[in-house]
């Protein structure tokens, strides 16, 4: 079957092609740093849900696994794009932040304002930062505050903190530390991460649709421009950088979908299922989302203010939420189909939810 072939059964080409790329099916990877570096990067806002976002696209992982590769510093959590907390391989985050940096200081800038922080004020406060976590003393963010409180610098308010933070990640001069009793916890990104090399601009770009396109197929030059956070002449610019490794289709609606060449275009006549975590990549890093859940049903999946819910992935599509109870001292997974009539393979379903107990009692 041609490439024209497969788009024309749009259904058939996201349950394969999309679910392959974003490693839903026939997963490639078995450490969450080789995952991670493949999705160039994955939203985290929820950080239990999001080392599920991990687990479920690795063979076979425990939350440990995932917390040891945090733990090591070989992923992050950190503001580099949108702006909002994702997951990045340790590798990738200077060049993420460069290339990103201007937008994310321009979209904090209002906040800084609304709060009364001046530039004064933030350089103070970042430079007993710095000695704050000088030799790897990785500390919270109460932790931090409560420095700053105790420090000469006068007028700082608790809801600073998060600016002082957010601004000092998008800096590249802090990235996560190891967690301290379950909390997040900040480290100076100079003695987290070994010196990588400079990118230009352009390098960046390419790089950056490269890891998009390969991880995310298919998807659209919209899609790559809500999941960048950067503007769309920037991100022409990276899709022209390596036009000669997409495959490309206009659609009766003029719109134009790009698949990275790399890409398995052979359709596949199994089943899979799949419980995804809260703000997952399948559903969140495309702008357009109708052809993995029908527009009647997105209110169920996510709200107006941005709160994606964990969802239920049946053969490509988005088919219901699930939720993990606690009940009478065993736990339980709930499953809240969004139309009653559809049916699921049951020992399929039965196997993702295994694969959830299985990676953690925790989410």
């Amino acid at each position: 079957m041609n490439f024209k072939n497969l788009i024309n059964f749009m259904n058939l080409t996201n349950s394969t092609i999309r679910t392959t790329s974003q490693q839903l099916e026939n997963q490639l990877f078995d450490s969450p740093k080789d995952i991670v570096s493949w999705m160039g990067a994955i939203q985290a806002q929820d950080y239990n849900m999001c080392k599920w976002a991990v687990g479920v696209r690795l063979k076979s992982a425990t939350i440990s696994d995932v917390e040891n590769a945090l733990a090591q510093g070989e992923i992050l959590r950190t503001h580099v794009m949108r702006p909002t907390w994702h997951l990045v391989a340790a590798e990738d985050i200077r060049w993420m932040l460069e290339l990103n940096r201007e937008k994310l200081k321009s979209q904090g800038s209002t906040y800084a304002k609304y709060l009364g922080i001046t530039e004064n004020l933030y350089s103070k406060a970042t430079k007993i930062i710095v000695k704050m976590l000088e030799g790897n003393n990785h500390l919270t963010r109460q932790e931090i505050g409560v420095e700053l409180n105790k420090s000469d610098v006068k007028g700082i308010q608790a809801r600073m903190i998060h600016y002082f933070m957010y601004r000092a990640e998008i800096e590249g001069i802090v990235c996560s530390g190891i967690d301290k009793e379950r909390k997040q916890t900040y480290a100076l990104i100079d003695e987290r991460v070994k010196p990588t090399k400079k990118l230009n601009k352009d390098e960046a770009l390419a790089l950056l649709a490269t890891k998009y396109f390969k991880s995310h197929s298919p998807a659209s030059l919209q899609d790559f421009s809500w999941w960048a956070g950067l503007n769309i002449g920037d991100c022409k610019q990276a899709i022209n950088l390596i036009e000669n490794d997409l495959l490309k289709e206009n659609l009766s609606n003029s719109s134009q979908l790009l698949i990275h060449k790399s890409c398995r275009l052979t359709p596949s006549i199994s089943k899979c299922a799949s419980l995804l975590p809260a703000f997952d990549e399948y559903i969140i890093s495309y702008k357009d989302r109708t052809s993995v859940i029908d527009l009647q049903h997105q209110p169920k999946a996510f709200t107006k203010n941005g709160i994606f819910h964990p969802i239920v992935m049946y053969n490509g599509k988005i088919v219901a939420t699930w939720k993990k109870f606690e009940k009478k001292g065993k736990t339980e997974i709930v499953i809240s189909p969004f139309d009653e009539k559809l049916k699921i393979d049951k020992e399929l379903l039965k196997k993702a939810e295994e694969r959830v107990f299985c990676f953690s009692r925790k989410l």
